[in-house]
């Protein structure tokens, strides 16, 4: 067993997961979130609790924000706006065919870095150089792909849920329009698409599961004995693990469970499958 909470850095942002170690926040607290360029203020949303899975290799809450971290936390929120701000305009102004979508600031090193996406290529060294001047401190722009942007600036999927990408997902697993296919979904591009253009992310999640399934049942066109009769498998029911029959009797469907269906043995050998078949040497 481990004991964990999840913070966020901004208001409906995405969940960081951490061992609380010696501290005992409650919802709502500050708290400092070990991070690559120093402990950041972060807002807890979960208090630690037990949870039974082993989990191991989280950061450890390196204590409780005191008031100068919260001073300082502020001022960042203050930077980041103006930084935002003056961006936005000084990219009209040089005629750049980009997109600002988040900033972040480090105090330690008074550096701001803009991500921006754009359809192509930009040179932004004279914005660059404008925004050093202006905003008194060193600029990086770095340019986001199109999941990038919508893990970065959230929102609602087609399901009434907020983004996964923006919420709990750490990496960008592939996902193929096989999945949807093998999951008998419509291969509509409005349907089976994110907010961020590319296929949903969510088709990954069940795919295991219709793999299994259509490894262990009788393919479409199999003839199948019943509780009720034989009959010929017409569709997968997944979800509920049923194959869909329809019986020789009377030509109604019925869904059967997959445990209570037998395959006819011709079916059963053409896989190669053959009880007692020997291997070949």
């Amino acid at each position: 067993m481990a004991m964990i909470c999840a913070v966020v850095f901004q208001p409906q942002g995405r969940l960081y997961y951490a061992d609380p170690g010696s501290t005992t926040p409650q919802v709502g607290d500050h708290v400092l979130y070990p991070t690559d360029d120093g402990d950041e203020v972060a807002q807890v949303v979960w208090a630690p609790q037990w949870v039974s899975e082993d989990v191991g290799g989280l950061p450890v809450l390196a204590g409780m924000a005191g008031a100068d971290a919260e001073r300082d936390a502020a001022a960042s929120r203050k930077k980041r706006a103006t930084a935002r701000v003056a961006a936005r305009r000084l990219v009209r102004e040089h005629e750049l065919s980009m997109k600002i979508v988040g900033v972040d600031h480090r105090a330690a090193t008074n550096q701001v870095t803009l991500y921006f996406t754009a359809p192509h290529r930009v040179d932004f060294r004279a914005l660059v150089r404008d925004l050093g001047a202006t905003l008194h401190c060193r600029v990086e722009l770095r340019q986001l792909s199109a999941r990038d942007e919508a893990r970065l600036t959230g929102g609602i999927g087609s399901c009434g849920r907020e983004l996964c990408c923006s919420t709990f997902l750490v990496d960008f697993e592939p996902v193929s329009v096989r999945m949807a296919k093998d999951q008998n979904l419509p291969l509509n591009p409005l349907r089976i698409s994110g907010a961020c253009g590319k296929l949903m992310c969510c088709l990954k999640y069940e795919h295991p599961l219709y793999q299994d399934f259509a490894a262990t049942a009788p393919a479409v066109g199999d003839a199948v004995d019943t509780a009720d009769g034989t009959g010929t498998v017409v569709g997968h029911d997944v979800p509920g693990e049923n194959v869909v029959v329809r019986m020789n009797a009377d030509g109604r469907k019925q869904a059967c469970a997959l445990a209570s269906v037998c395959g006819s043995r011709r079916a059963y050998e053409s896989r190669g499958d053959t009880i007692g078949e020997r291997p070949t040497t």
